[in-house]
Protein backbone atom coordinates (compact mmCIF):
# COMPACT_ATOMS: atom_id res chain seq x y z
CA UNK A 1 0.00 0.00 0.00
CA UNK A 2 1.60 3.34 -1.07
CA UNK A 3 0.08 6.86 -0.85
CA UNK A 4 0.55 9.74 -3.81
CA UNK A 5 2.68 11.79 -1.51
CA UNK A 6 4.36 9.06 -0.01
CA UNK A 7 4.94 5.35 0.67
CA UNK A 8 3.34 3.86 3.53
CA UNK A 9 5.78 3.08 6.89
CA UNK A 10 6.97 -0.44 7.42
CA UNK A 11 7.65 -2.51 10.40
CA UNK A 12 10.94 -0.74 11.34
CA UNK A 13 9.36 2.89 10.63
CA UNK A 14 6.20 1.78 12.78
CA UNK A 15 8.69 0.86 15.90
CA UNK A 16 10.04 4.41 15.21
CA UNK A 17 7.44 6.28 15.57
CA UNK A 18 6.23 4.24 18.40
CA UNK A 19 9.77 5.04 20.31
CA UNK A 20 9.85 8.79 18.97
CA UNK A 21 6.07 8.99 20.32
CA UNK A 22 6.95 7.65 23.52
CA UNK A 23 10.42 10.05 24.19
CA UNK A 24 7.92 12.75 23.11
CA UNK A 25 5.27 12.40 25.74
CA UNK A 26 8.24 11.47 28.80
CA UNK A 27 9.79 14.47 27.77
CA UNK A 28 6.50 16.39 27.94
CA UNK A 29 4.89 14.94 31.50
CA UNK A 30 9.23 15.75 32.53
CA UNK A 31 8.34 19.55 31.73
CA UNK A 32 5.24 19.27 33.24
CA UNK A 33 6.24 17.63 36.72
CA UNK A 34 9.18 20.17 37.28
CA UNK A 35 7.20 22.91 36.52
CA UNK A 36 4.59 21.57 39.20
CA UNK A 37 7.30 20.57 41.40
CA UNK A 38 8.93 24.47 40.98
CA UNK A 39 5.38 25.38 41.93
CA UNK A 40 5.34 23.31 45.26
CA UNK A 41 8.96 24.17 46.19
CA UNK A 42 8.23 27.67 46.01
CA UNK A 43 5.06 27.71 47.76
CA UNK A 44 2.69 28.65 44.88
CA UNK A 45 -0.15 26.30 46.38
CA UNK A 46 0.13 27.32 49.91
CA UNK A 47 -3.37 28.16 51.57
CA UNK A 48 -1.82 31.67 51.95
CA UNK A 49 -1.69 32.07 48.63
CA UNK A 50 -5.39 30.59 47.24
CA UNK A 51 -6.83 32.06 50.74
CA UNK A 52 -7.50 35.13 48.74
CA UNK A 53 -9.99 33.31 46.37
CA UNK A 54 -12.07 31.88 49.20
CA UNK A 55 -13.99 34.69 49.66
CA UNK A 56 -17.70 35.64 47.72
CA UNK A 57 -16.86 39.62 46.40
CA UNK A 58 -13.83 38.16 44.98
CA UNK A 59 -15.94 35.82 42.78
CA UNK A 60 -18.58 38.50 42.31
CA UNK A 61 -15.87 40.93 40.97
CA UNK A 62 -14.20 37.44 38.32
CA UNK A 63 -17.99 37.32 37.70
CA UNK A 64 -18.17 41.04 36.89
CA UNK A 65 -14.51 41.19 34.72
CA UNK A 66 -15.76 38.12 32.58
CA UNK A 67 -19.07 40.23 31.65
CA UNK A 68 -16.81 43.17 30.68
CA UNK A 69 -14.94 41.17 28.78
CA UNK A 70 -17.60 39.04 26.61
CA UNK A 71 -19.42 42.30 26.91
CA UNK A 72 -15.91 43.85 24.66
CA UNK A 73 -15.74 40.47 22.47
CA UNK A 74 -19.48 40.67 21.68
CA UNK A 75 -19.02 44.57 20.07
CA UNK A 76 -15.41 44.11 18.63
CA UNK A 77 -16.99 40.98 16.81
CA UNK A 78 -19.75 41.90 15.47
CA UNK A 79 -18.36 45.31 14.82
CA UNK A 80 -15.26 43.62 12.91
CA UNK A 81 -17.37 41.46 11.11
CA UNK A 82 -19.12 44.29 9.96
CA UNK A 83 -16.15 46.33 8.93
CA UNK A 84 -14.94 43.53 7.04
CA UNK A 85 -17.20 42.82 5.12
CA UNK A 86 -17.91 46.69 3.83
CA UNK A 87 -14.55 47.03 2.75
CA UNK A 88 -14.37 43.76 1.13
CA UNK A 89 -16.67 45.21 -0.73
CA UNK A 90 -14.35 47.74 -1.37
CA UNK A 91 -11.68 45.77 -2.12
CA UNK A 92 -13.43 43.87 -4.92
CA UNK A 93 -14.84 46.89 -6.41
CA UNK A 94 -14.20 47.72 -9.95
CA UNK A 95 -13.46 51.32 -9.62
CA UNK A 96 -10.55 52.41 -8.82
CA UNK A 97 -11.74 55.59 -6.51
CA UNK A 98 -12.98 53.23 -3.91
CA UNK A 99 -10.77 50.26 -3.94
CA UNK A 100 -7.19 52.34 -4.19
CA UNK A 101 -8.73 54.49 -0.80
CA UNK A 102 -10.00 50.86 0.76
CA UNK A 103 -6.44 49.20 0.30
CA UNK A 104 -4.65 51.80 1.64
CA UNK A 105 -6.99 51.88 4.87
CA UNK A 106 -7.24 48.12 5.31
CA UNK A 107 -3.19 47.63 4.80
CA UNK A 108 -2.14 50.65 7.32
CA UNK A 109 -4.58 49.25 9.95
CA UNK A 110 -3.82 45.45 9.44
CA UNK A 111 -0.14 46.35 9.74
CA UNK A 112 -0.75 48.55 13.46
CA UNK A 113 -0.76 46.13 16.32
CA UNK A 114 -3.59 46.44 18.29
CA UNK A 115 -2.02 47.73 21.30
CA UNK A 116 -1.05 50.30 19.79
CA UNK A 117 -4.40 51.09 18.58
CA UNK A 118 -5.85 50.78 21.93
CA UNK A 119 -2.93 53.69 23.01
CA UNK A 120 -3.42 55.51 20.71
CA UNK A 121 -7.55 55.71 20.99
CA UNK A 122 -7.08 55.79 24.54
CA UNK A 123 -4.33 58.60 25.25
CA UNK A 124 -3.05 60.37 22.23
CA UNK A 125 -7.07 61.30 21.08
CA UNK A 126 -7.98 63.22 24.46
CA UNK A 127 -5.78 65.48 23.85
CA UNK A 128 -7.14 66.49 21.08
CA UNK A 129 -10.35 67.18 22.36
CA UNK A 130 -11.54 63.48 22.08
CA UNK A 131 -12.88 63.47 26.36
CA UNK A 132 -15.27 60.75 25.29
CA UNK A 133 -12.68 57.95 24.73
CA UNK A 134 -13.04 55.85 27.98
CA UNK A 135 -11.17 51.88 28.34
CA UNK A 136 -14.02 50.31 26.78
CA UNK A 137 -14.17 52.30 23.96
CA UNK A 138 -10.75 52.38 23.29
CA UNK A 139 -10.57 48.44 23.58
CA UNK A 140 -13.10 48.17 21.65
CA UNK A 141 -12.53 50.47 18.66
CA UNK A 142 -8.89 49.40 18.50
CA UNK A 143 -10.28 45.30 18.07
CA UNK A 144 -12.90 46.60 15.40
CA UNK A 145 -10.12 48.76 13.53
CA UNK A 146 -7.36 45.67 13.53
CA UNK A 147 -9.88 42.78 12.90
CA UNK A 148 -11.97 44.52 10.60
CA UNK A 149 -9.49 44.81 8.30
CA UNK A 150 -8.12 41.39 8.83
CA UNK A 151 -11.40 39.59 7.76
CA UNK A 152 -11.80 41.82 4.88
CA UNK A 153 -8.49 40.13 3.05
CA UNK A 154 -10.36 37.09 4.32
CA UNK A 155 -13.49 37.88 2.77
CA UNK A 156 -11.61 38.67 -0.54
CA UNK A 157 -9.78 35.89 -0.26
CA UNK A 158 -12.82 33.81 -0.57
CA UNK A 159 -14.65 35.62 -3.06
CA UNK A 160 -11.69 35.36 -5.40
CA UNK A 161 -10.59 31.74 -4.49
CA UNK A 162 -14.53 30.82 -6.57
CA UNK A 163 -14.29 29.75 -10.16
CA UNK A 164 -15.37 32.57 -12.53
CA UNK A 165 -18.38 30.58 -13.61
CA UNK A 166 -20.03 31.01 -10.15
CA UNK A 167 -20.29 35.35 -11.32
CA UNK A 168 -20.76 34.98 -15.40
CA UNK A 169 -23.47 32.44 -14.59
CA UNK A 170 -25.55 35.68 -12.82
CA UNK A 171 -24.76 38.19 -15.38
CA UNK A 172 -25.14 35.66 -18.04
CA UNK A 173 -28.78 35.60 -17.03
CA UNK A 174 -29.06 39.98 -16.57
CA UNK A 175 -28.14 40.50 -12.93
CA UNK A 176 -26.23 43.26 -11.29
CA UNK A 177 -23.52 43.42 -9.64
CA UNK A 178 -25.08 43.85 -6.53
CA UNK A 179 -27.65 40.45 -6.65
CA UNK A 180 -24.53 38.60 -7.58
CA UNK A 181 -21.75 39.92 -5.16
CA UNK A 182 -24.93 39.13 -2.25
CA UNK A 183 -26.88 36.31 -3.41
CA UNK A 184 -24.03 34.04 -5.13
CA UNK A 185 -20.34 35.06 -3.92
CA UNK A 186 -20.27 36.27 -0.80
CA UNK A 187 -23.12 33.56 0.82
CA UNK A 188 -20.14 30.81 -0.52
CA UNK A 189 -17.33 32.54 0.40
CA UNK A 190 -18.44 32.77 3.99
CA UNK A 191 -18.97 29.08 3.99
CA UNK A 192 -15.45 28.49 2.54
CA UNK A 193 -13.50 30.77 5.06
CA UNK A 194 -15.46 29.79 7.96
CA UNK A 195 -12.77 28.46 9.86
CA UNK A 196 -10.66 31.11 9.10
CA UNK A 197 -13.23 33.42 10.28
CA UNK A 198 -14.00 31.82 13.91
CA UNK A 199 -9.83 31.52 13.81
CA UNK A 200 -10.09 35.06 13.69
CA UNK A 201 -12.20 35.92 16.39
CA UNK A 202 -10.69 33.41 19.25
CA UNK A 203 -8.15 36.36 18.37
CA UNK A 204 -10.35 39.27 19.14
CA UNK A 205 -11.63 37.26 22.54
CA UNK A 206 -7.78 36.81 23.55
CA UNK A 207 -6.67 40.40 22.31
CA UNK A 208 -8.95 41.44 25.09
CA UNK A 209 -6.68 40.87 27.40
CA UNK A 210 -4.25 43.94 26.01
CA UNK A 211 -6.67 46.47 27.53
CA UNK A 212 -5.26 46.55 30.83
CA UNK A 213 -2.94 48.17 29.45
CA UNK A 214 -5.19 51.28 29.01
CA UNK A 215 -7.07 50.52 32.29
CA UNK A 216 -9.51 48.67 30.82
CA UNK A 217 -10.64 46.28 33.84
CA UNK A 218 -11.56 42.92 32.07
CA UNK A 219 -10.03 39.71 33.70
CA UNK A 220 -6.18 40.10 32.78
CA UNK A 221 -6.20 43.65 34.40
CA UNK A 222 -8.42 41.50 37.87
CA UNK A 223 -5.44 38.88 37.73
CA UNK A 224 -2.76 41.29 38.03
CA UNK A 225 -4.62 43.43 40.66
CA UNK A 226 -4.87 40.23 42.71
CA UNK A 227 -1.43 39.18 42.12
CA UNK A 228 -0.07 42.32 43.45
CA UNK A 229 -1.93 41.71 47.39
CA UNK A 230 0.94 41.61 49.56
CA UNK A 231 -1.08 40.36 52.58
CA UNK A 232 -1.89 37.64 50.62
CA UNK A 233 1.68 36.58 49.41
CA UNK A 234 1.57 38.02 45.97
CA UNK A 235 -0.91 35.23 44.22
CA UNK A 236 0.74 35.69 40.99
CA UNK A 237 0.80 32.31 39.91
CA UNK A 238 -2.39 31.12 41.46
CA UNK A 239 -4.40 34.43 40.02
CA UNK A 240 -2.53 33.75 36.68
CA UNK A 241 -4.05 29.71 37.01
CA UNK A 242 -7.74 30.92 38.12
CA UNK A 243 -7.70 34.10 35.13
CA UNK A 244 -6.44 31.40 32.81
CA UNK A 245 -8.36 28.74 32.94
CA UNK A 246 -11.49 31.32 32.18
CA UNK A 247 -10.12 32.39 29.83
CA UNK A 248 -9.62 28.93 28.05
CA UNK A 249 -13.00 27.89 29.00
CA UNK A 250 -14.51 30.90 27.02
CA UNK A 251 -11.92 29.37 23.71
CA UNK A 252 -13.29 26.03 24.18
CA UNK A 253 -17.18 27.10 24.28
CA UNK A 254 -15.75 29.62 21.20
CA UNK A 255 -14.60 26.60 19.63
CA UNK A 256 -17.49 24.56 20.22
CA UNK A 257 -19.90 27.01 18.45
CA UNK A 258 -17.25 27.36 15.35
CA UNK A 259 -17.64 23.22 15.29
CA UNK A 260 -21.21 23.60 15.70
CA UNK A 261 -21.66 26.33 12.77
CA UNK A 262 -19.22 24.72 10.63
CA UNK A 263 -21.16 21.37 10.21
CA UNK A 264 -23.74 23.35 9.93
CA UNK A 265 -22.96 25.41 6.79
CA UNK A 266 -21.02 22.38 5.36
CA UNK A 267 -21.77 20.83 2.06
CA UNK A 268 -24.27 17.40 2.26
CA UNK A 269 -22.02 14.26 1.71
CA UNK A 270 -24.25 13.12 -0.47
CA UNK A 271 -22.91 14.76 -3.83
CA UNK A 272 -21.51 12.65 -6.70
CA UNK A 273 -18.33 11.25 -6.49
CA UNK A 274 -17.38 12.60 -10.19
CA UNK A 275 -15.92 15.67 -10.34
CA UNK A 276 -17.42 16.69 -13.51
CA UNK A 277 -21.03 15.89 -11.77
CA UNK A 278 -20.24 18.02 -8.74
CA UNK A 279 -19.28 20.52 -11.48
CA UNK A 280 -22.48 20.26 -13.40
CA UNK A 281 -24.24 20.39 -9.94
CA UNK A 282 -22.75 23.44 -8.43
CA UNK A 283 -23.54 25.11 -11.50
CA UNK A 284 -26.92 24.47 -11.83
CA UNK A 285 -27.74 25.39 -8.04
CA UNK A 286 -25.72 28.64 -8.92
CA UNK A 287 -28.07 28.93 -11.97
CA UNK A 288 -31.09 28.45 -9.62
CA UNK A 289 -30.11 30.90 -6.94
CA UNK A 290 -29.17 33.59 -9.91
CA UNK A 291 -32.94 33.17 -11.40
CA UNK A 292 -34.20 33.30 -7.77
CA UNK A 293 -32.25 36.88 -7.31
CA UNK A 294 -33.23 37.66 -10.80
CA UNK A 295 -37.33 36.78 -9.84
CA UNK A 296 -36.95 39.10 -6.79
CA UNK A 297 -35.27 41.84 -8.22
CA UNK A 298 -38.24 42.12 -11.13
CA UNK A 299 -40.84 41.87 -7.86
CA UNK A 300 -38.57 44.97 -6.56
Amino acid sequence: MSSVLYDAPGPRARLRNRILAVVTIVIVLAFVAFIAYRFFDTGQFSAQKWQLFRYTAVWRAIGAATLTTLSAFVVAAVGSLILGLLLSVGRVSDHAWVRWPVTVFTEIFRAIPVLILMMIMYYGLPPLGFDFISPYVAVVTGLILYNGSVLAEVFRSGIESLPRGQSEAGYAIGLRKTAVMSVILYPQAIRAMMPVIISQLVVVLKDTALGFIVTFQELLYLAKFYGSQVTYGSPIIPSTIVIGSIYVILCLILAGVAKWVEQRTRRSSKLPKDPGAREDLAAAETKAIAIQAQAGERKI
